[in-house]
């Protein structure tokens, strides 16, 4: 069986005191990472961490994101071109994208943290961009070859440094006149970026994507329209987005399974970042948008309901996220499998099928990681466990496939 699996789980992992301990040292001591031992302390955790998704029962394996300090992850650093911003003026931002909203405090003048801009034309540099290729190598280490096939590996989308800058302002006027040749960009390097994944043996990415899910949000839309610096409407966006994300695999290997997770942010806290049913893009997106696999949340009501997926191809899959990774209290596990058959009664719906060839196409997951920074999460690693095996438990009762 080929990816997806029956059960998945959408990337991060909670993160040892071991590992957390050390990336502290170096950050608030200044030493370096071999001086304080962190390649052989991350090498150690995600050996764990592998073996600790393989006895749960998951085939879709990955490192925890154990080598990241957010989901991110480094890859946009290490494209040629990017300028890292520290603490950049809000003015440059859409003050109604909701990671804005979010991290702006109410007068304040500048975008906490880091942000990167296109200074010059973007290209991909292989001996540059490491972080994605040495992680997916760490993994490999700890699982057998004929199985590396199922690991999976999870990427920024290409729009993320792109929808939260004003028009115009994800690049220098130097760089680029325009949105089309930035995005022209974008896609030649994540095509070169997955085509050089691809030959260390990658066949498994899953894009997670925040932005995708804000155009659910009517906040993020009504603010949108009211933006007289936009060009175009946010419709005009949605496409430019699902055209970049298929410029970027087209070409690629039939044997590269593609993923999009539409995250709505499981942020330190557990908090999210955006509201509003799938119904305004789901016909579009599951449509048009080349990808083989939709990660979608529906942990509350917050994503509205399983109509959407009417408009789910024949040729796609959807891993329904309704387990949920902000609260520790365990799901019901009958209650949650009628949810399951519910999503696969209007997939059935949609095409024509019965509920057990519809089934065929649905997976189940949480809804999002369990980390996607370092620190500062509600779950215990026993409550990740629990959660982890009910995903599993479920998919066995339903199913009976990896």
């Amino acid at each position: 069986m080929a990816p997806p699996f029956r059960a998945e789980h959408l990337g991060s992992l909670l993160r040892p005191n071991e590992l957390l301990e050390v990336r502290a040292a170096i950050r608030d001591k200044g030493i370096s990472a071999e001086d304080a031992g962190l390649p052989a302390i991350e090498k150690k955790a995600v050996g764990e961490v592998v073996k600790l998704q393989q006895d749960l029962g998951f085939k879709a394996v990955n490192s925890g994101e154990y080598n990241r300090t957010r989901f991110w992850g480094l890859l946009w650093d290490e494209i040629e071109g990017t300028i890292r911003l520290q603490d950049a003026e809000a003015s440059m931002f859409r003050l109604y994208h909701p990671d804005v909203v979010s991290l702006i405090e109410k007068d304040r003048k500048v975008f906490p943290g880091e942000s990167v801009i296109a200074g010059s034309k973007l290209s991909h540099n292989p001996s540059k961009s490491v972080s994605n290729l040495n992680e997916l190598r760490l993994v490999q280490e700890f699982v057998p070859k004929s199985e590396w096939g199922n690991i999976k590996l999870t990427m920024i989308a290409p729009s993320w440094f792109h929808m939260r800058y004003k028009q115009g302002r994800a690049y220098t006027k130097e760089a680029y006149n325009n949105d089309a040749d930035y995005f022209a960009d974008v896609a030649k390097v994540y095509k070169a970026e997955l085509e050089m994944l691809y030959e260390a043996g990658l066949r498994n990415v899953q894009f997670d994507d925040p932005g995708m899910a804000y155009f659910c949000s009517q906040d993020f839309r009504k603010g949108w329209e009211e933006d007289k610096d936009n060009i175009g409407t946010w419709e005009d966006l949605l496409d430019a987005y699902i055209k970049l994300y298929n410029d970027s695999i087209s070409g690629l290997p039939a044997d590269l399974h593609t993923g999009i997770h539409l995250c709505r942010g499981n942020f330190i806290g557990g908090r999210h970042f955006a509201e509003g049913a799938y119904d305004i893009i789901a016909k579009k997106l599951f449509e048009e948008l080349n990808v083989n696999t939709f990660y979608l949340e529906y942990d509350t009501e917050r994503a509205g309901g399983f109509e959407p997926l009417r408009y789910l191809p024949k040729n796609k899959y959807v891993v329904v996220g309704v387990i949920s990774t902000k609260l520790p209290q365990l799901e019901d596990k009958e209650t949650t499998k009628e949810r399951i058959y519910r999503a696969a009664d209007f997939v059935a719906e949609g095409r024509g099928q019965t509920r057990e060839e519809a089934l065929k196409s649905i997976c189940i997951s949480p809804q999002c990681g369990f980390s996607t920074h370092e620190t500062g999460y509600p779950l215990t690693v026993d409550d990740e466990k629990k959660k982890l095996s009910l995903v599993r438990q479920i998919a066995d009762e339903i199913w009976g496939e990896p």
